[in-house]
């Protein structure tokens, strides 16, 4: 199977201007220019990005699309993938946001930009927990990519949450995947981008 259109999904507070999603869109354009390659601004509620993401892929070949999500982006991705039968990339991924995101309800600033303001209600956590796909078997191949030295979420746990995933555990490194472009060629492999 190769990937003819590829979604992107960035993080929490995050934006298509993130480092990684900037990265991976200039790596497709130079090197796969015929795939299809989407990286949407998501907005706060999850109920509303995911409506957002599957009213973008509608149109999408359900054999040659595939996901790519980092942090939350990864737990949506998750969802993605089963909804859509199709191969994921979890970079870091948010294994329980209903949890970990509750101190975050009010107020927020995007990373990339901080004059941008949005609110994360307590109706999202909910929202999050209904989007869960913990307990459910993966619906086609999952790659996780997990550095021991995210300073937000737990390794362990993320390695736990996809034990079918083929597994890449980084010693050190960060949440950011600062060195995220060394695994350009891994993931362009396991998606074979065409």
């Amino acid at each position: 199977m190769t990937t003819t259109h590829l979604l992107y999904l960035h993080g929490f507070r995050s934006s298509p201007s993130s480092a990684k999603a900037r990265q991976m869109a200039a790596h497709v354009a130079r090197h796969h220019p015929a795939v299809t390659f989407w990286c949407p601004q998501l907005p706060p509620s999850p109920q509303a990005a995911m409506a957002l993401v599957a009213q973008g892929i509608a149109e999408w070949p359900r054999g040659a699309m595939a996901v790519i999500g980092s942090s939350l982006g990864g737990f949506y991705a998750s969802w993605v993938a089963q909804h859509a039968t199709c191969p994921s990339v979890m970079l870091n991924p948010a294994v329980d946001p209903a949890r970990d995101l509750k101190r975050y309800i009010g107020e927020q600033t995007t990373w990339q930009n901080p004059s941008e303001r949005f609110y994360f209600l307590p109706e999202y956590i909910g929202e999050l927990q209904a989007l869960d796909m913990r307990g459910h078997a993966p619906a086609a191949p999952e790659l996780a990519i997990m550095a021991k030295g995210d300073e937000v979420l737990d390794w362990r746990e993320m390695a736990g949450r996809y034990p079918q995933a083929r597994q890449i555990v980084q010693e050190g490194g960060d949440h950011a995947l600062g060195n995220f472009g060394d695994y350009l060629p891994v993931i362009t492999r396991f998606l074979q981008l065409t």
